[in-house]
């Protein structure tokens, strides 16, 4: 039976999400010892991929019980959990089609970024990042120049061969919760550290340090203005839509 399975995962304590030969410190590698501990041999494959220190309050698993496991997925969701803490946690275990596929399926993921306009403390600096003189209205403003279809060819980390570099973020947004500001974006996908990208392009025009017309040549593939980028321990996967 296949299963599809909701996880949180503090990534500061790990060397991204992805297994890895040269590390055991990522989340999938937790997740297979964990699994294979339980007497699960089948192959965890997650919705993407987060960068070392980033966080996911949602992202999605899939893999496959054995029959011994399939009327009693309350028990394992705790035996799993015993097993992973304190930094990963499986939030819903839930079946799903034999064919469903956690990456392939996926229509939209959410990604949040959280901006502290005061000082952080020791034990919030982990998970956010302190930006005082946040303008909302400006910053908002300026994350809509990503919205729509653009290839983002300029916008991600090279490193890998992601075929098609066009993209659709769908919507972005900022908010306030608590002392903090959420940036959030919505897409269809996207390529390797394109976030943090984005993140750090939008941020750096707030201080003046580019222009809205460089992001948008760059947006256009004439000429990257923007390398850096914004640091990952504010960076949340939040959510994955199917």
């Amino acid at each position: 039976m296949r299963v599809k399975a909701v996880v949180a995962y503090d990534g500061s304590a790990f060397h991204g999400f992805q297994s890895q030969t040269t590390t055991p410190k990522t989340v999938a590698g937790a997740l297979s010892r964990a699994a294979e501990r339980l007497g699960i041999h089948s192959p965890i494959v997650g919705s993407g991929r987060t960068d070392r220190g980033v966080h996911a309050t949602g992202q999605v698993i899939h893999f496959d019980l054995p029959r011994h496991w399939h009327g009693a997925r309350a028990k394992l969701r705790t035996m799993f959990n015993r097993l992973l803490m304190p930094h990963i946690q499986i939030k819903h275990i839930t079946p799903v089609n034999e064919r469903f596929h956690a990456r392939f399926d996926a229509k939209r993921r959410i990604y949040r970024y959280l901006l502290k306009p005061t000082p952080t403390t020791p034990f919030d600096a982990p998970y956010c990042r302190h930006f005082p003189g946040l303008e909302e209205r400006s910053l908002a403003a300026i994350l809509r120049l990503f919205e729509g279809e653009h290839d983002f060819a300029l916008f991600h980390k090279k490193g890998s061969d992601p075929g098609s570099t066009v993209r659709t973020v769908y919507k972005t947004g900022l908010y306030t919760f608590g002392n903090y500001r959420v940036i959030t974006f919505e897409a269809d996908g996207y390529l390797r550290s394109q976030v943090r990208m984005m993140v750090e392009s939008a941020l750096l025009v707030m201080c003046e340090e580019v222009t809205e017309e460089d992001i948008q040549a760059q947006l256009k593939g004439e000429r990257r203005f923007v390398p850096p980028l914004a640091p990952p321990q504010a960076l949340y996967l939040a959510r994955v839509r199917y």
